[in-house]
């Protein structure tokens, strides 16, 4: 999406306060009058921003190499997953991490692992390993990561699974289905200090479907102490939510076809943004 979205979060608030000065004892009468203005600042607006000039990584490939499954008490089963990354170095640091003045890792590049659309777990290795319980149907969806967690969204650098454990513990591969589906991503978790809340990255995956003013869209609707607005985003790429209240805000996600039906459930997210620990 081209342009800058913006929403007036509140208009700036002028109160006046006049102090007048009355007889003195040198008899000169009301002489003068002192007329103080105090003036509360305007609450900057909420803007989306399109990310721009982050390094392209058009050749990385990210695939899931193996799956197996393990009994984990009587219940339930872990599964370890194993990830086959090329042309695309995990913990290194993206080249332009200084210059973005967002949250960064500093781990470095990672994968972003989603579990039936919950909150990703960052992974450093190409390894995984999750407890599941039997009897249930699961989707993972993987992609590779810049260090400041905006995903690779060049063909090959995501995978998804679909699978399901029977009652017995047994792992069963199922087909990927085509539906079209939205993957939540960023923003998630706490954001300290000024360098990291100034920029909030949105960032989401979209499967089976491309977005555009004719076509599928994603709506994302932040809501915020005195903030409830939407942004319709026509345009696959990462965003910069800027000027966010602190607190505790969410997003939530939701995909929407060409006749403006929603496809799907939404996803959303609560996350904290504090300028100074403890947050609260």
């Amino acid at each position: 999406m081209a342009n800058i979205q913006k929403l007036a979060l509140a208009v700036a608030g002028v109160s006046l306060f006049f102090a007048s000065c009355g007889n003195n004892n040198t008899g000169e009468g009301n002489a003068a009058k002192t007329d103080t203005a105090i003036v509360t600042p305007a609450v900057a607006p909420v803007e989306l921003v399109p990310v721009t000039g982050s390094p392209e990584y058009t050749d990385a490939q990210l695939s899931i190499a193996n799956v197996t499954a393990a009994a984990q008490g009587t219940d339930s089963v872990k599964l370890s997953f194993a990830f086959d990354v090329k042309n695309y170095e995990l913990k290194n640091q993206t080249s332009d991490a200084d210059n973005k003045m967002c949250n960064n890792s500093d781990k470095g590049q990672h994968i972003h692992f989603i579990l039936d659309n919950k909150p990703y777990a960052a992974l450093y290795e190409p390894k995984h390993e999750v407890v599941l319980p039997k009897g249930g149907e699961h989707y993972v969806l993987v992609f590779l990561s810049r260090s400041y967690h905006e995903s690779i969204k060049s063909k090959g650098a995501s995978a998804l699974y679909h699978f399901k454990i029977d009652e017995k513990g047994k792992l069963q591969k199922m087909e990927v289905p085509k539906t079209p589906m939205v993957f939540y991503s960023r923003p998630k978790g706490d954001y300290i200090g000024d360098k990291n809340t100034q920029n909030l990255l949105l960032d989401f995956y979209v499967w089976n479907c491309s977005l555009s003013d004719t076509g599928y869209k994603v709506k994302a609707q932040l809501k915020a102490e005195g903030v409830d607005t939407s942004f319709t985003i026509t345009t696959w790429q990462p965003y910069f939510l800027k000027n966010v209240p602190m607190g505790s805000p969410s997003v939530t996600l939701t995909l929407w076809d060409k006749d403006g039906k929603q496809v799907g459930d939404g996803i959303t997210r609560e996350f904290k943004l504090a300028k100074e620990e403890p947050i609260k």
